[in-house]
């Protein structure tokens, strides 16, 4: 069995030489041409699997180490017979952690707490799901929004997209790109949505770039924060968009380093299951270096600000995307797309210990019960 996968997926060669030959290839410049002998496709978001891709060629199984399908063409997949999955949920947590990164950097710039403000969570599934109880046990108050899980009946307190967006101090969109029908995503927040919210309100996207009509958000009314990890255009985004983020990232929320071995050990179990047997790799990998937070010597969300630095950075990832700002428009797609395959390993919370002399109890236990660091 032959089996191309893309390069970036982290233990590729490891996870999928159990089932036979490996040939890892660069996702986004992937050509029909290579799968003249493939039985098994295995890719990232940046590969667009479709009818000009797979005609002709022997695929018989794709799969996505991603949450995301919108890059998978399923009609053509379902009328040519050929089986598909996806890693749902694998990098649920690390958006979480890209959050609540994102969250206590705007708040300590701007002299404020979370605790008490209104979290809008837009998308009730694997991200929204597990980012709820946690903004609660931040001492958020919680809002959300899920048309299709509130008429599904197993989503109780929904309330609509006008209430979130018109109560909430911070707004984030953890939905999947539906671009028609009655749940459509695509432009699910433009220029009317943006008017609806609080002067000074915060927007995060880290589902799909676009969810949010981009160039409306640049035309943002005055007073809307924007936090973006995704955009329309990738790998080009609008750079005066990213110029007017508070905070902008190259599509890394989801990229941590345990939410991308996720993705390689779900796609190696269905890769497993379509051939009838079992996956018997598992992955082993060292603890972080330095992987005890000390004591900040600061006060509430400083404190908290801080510690989530010793583990996550974003201001880092921010920094290496708006390095690229000034070069030309294929330089600057390169360079977005060369900060998500060279991406740093980044750990999540659980691998970090908040040290007992941490010298804000307060933000100690926060840390550890809310966020998920250790103690």
């Amino acid at each position: 069995m032959i089996i191309v996968a893309d390069a970036n997926i982290p233990f590729a060669n490891e996870a999928f030489a159990q089932f036979g030959e490996v040939r890892l290839a660069q996702g986004r410049e992937l050509t029909a041409e290579q799968l003249r002998d493939a039985d098994a496709l295995i890719v990232r978001s940046v590969t667009n699997v479709n009818e000009l891709l797979l005609k002709g060629m022997p695929v018989r199984f794709v799969g996505t180490a991603t949450i995301g399908i919108d890059h998978l063409d399923l009609t053509y997949l379902a009328a040519a017979g050929i089986p598909w999955a996806s890693a749902a949920g694998c990098n649920a947590r690390s958006v979480v952690e890209w959050v609540a990164a994102a969250l206590a950097e705007i708040c300590v710039a701007r002299g404020e707490d979370w605790s008490g403000r209104t979290l809008g969570i837009v998308g009730h599934g694997n991200v929204g799901s597990r980012l709820a109880p946690v903004a609660r046990r931040l001492g958020m108050r919680v809002l959300v929004n899920d048309p299709p899980l509130a008429r599904a009946g197993v989503l109780e307190g929904s309330v609509s997209l006008q209430t979130v967006l018109a109560e909430s101090d911070f707004v984030t969109l953890h939905v999947p790109m539906i671009k028609e029908g009655e749940d459509r995503t695509r432009h699910l927040i433009g220029a009317k949505e943006l008017a609806l919210m609080k002067p000074g309100a915060v927007l995060l996207n880290a589902a799909r770039g676009a969810v949010v009509n981009n160039a409306e958000a640049l035309a943002k009314p005055s007073g809307v924060t924007l936090a973006l990890d995704v955009f329309e255009g990738e790998p080009r985004p609008n750079r005066d968009l990213v110029k007017a983020c508070a905070i902008a990232t190259p599509h890394i929320a989801g990229y941590s380093f345990e939410g991308k071995v996720n993705g390689t050990r779900m796609m190696a179990e269905a890769l497993a299951a379509f051939l009838g047997t079992t996956s018997v790799w598992v992955p082993k990998f060292a603890a972080p270096e330095n992987a005890v937070i000390l004591p900040p010597g600061r006060e509430g969300m400083m404190a908290v600000r801080d510690a989530i630095r010793g583990s996550y950075d974003i201001r880092a990832d921010d920094a290496r995307l708006r390095e690229g700002l000034a070069l030309d428009d294929d330089a600057w797609g390169r360079h977005f797309d060369l900060l998500r395959k060279n991406y740093p390993r980044r750990r999540e919370f659980a691998n970090y210990t908040i040290a007992e002399k941490f010298d804000n109890p307060a933000a100690r236990e926060l840390l550890i019960s809310a966020l998920g660091f250790n103690g």
